[in-house]
């Protein structure tokens, strides 16, 4: 793949998590489902983090693995911190117990903290894509 095209998937994959963000904060103003406020939640964090892997072309199978990948590639190497991987790890922890093993059901300030928690780390993913020319500064997306 040449360069333009990693540039282009990148925007498109942060467009997919802009959108979900997006999504969750419109369900959370509308007193809507936690459950799907925290799935949309962790949607925008790994659509974000699939587009951050872009740049050092990696496309990992498994959600597992981009939290691995994220880890490795990323917060080992200080370009972002261990809370970053924290607020990725309660999502990604947090949606996967809801889909597979949780009875109760998800809190509305689980789905407030999990709001909270996607949208710092989108955002700190957004500004490193801009920082390294991967998006423009003024991009909405």
């Amino acid at each position: 793949m040449n360069q333009d095209d990693v540039k282009a998937l990148i925007q498109s994959r942060f467009k997919q998590a802009r959108e979900a963000l997006d999504d969750a904060q419109f369900l959370s103003k509308a007193g809507r489902g936690n459950r799907t406020i925290v799935n949309r939640a962790y949607y925008a964090a790994f659509y974000a983090c699939l587009a951050l892997l872009q740049t050092v072309e990696l496309t990992p199978r498994r959600h597992r693995g981009v939290l691995s990948f994220f880890d490795r590639e990323f917060v080992r190497t200080g370009h972002f911190s261990k809370e970053n991987s924290q607020q990725f790890h309660q999502l990604f922890d947090l949606r996967l117990e809801d889909d597979y093993t949780r009875m109760d059901l998800i809190s509305k300030e689980e789905a407030e903290q999990a709001l909270s928690l996607s949208k710092k780390f989108v955002e700190a993913i957004r500004i490193y894509l801009v920082q390294n020319q991967y998006l423009d500064s003024e991009d909405p997306t």
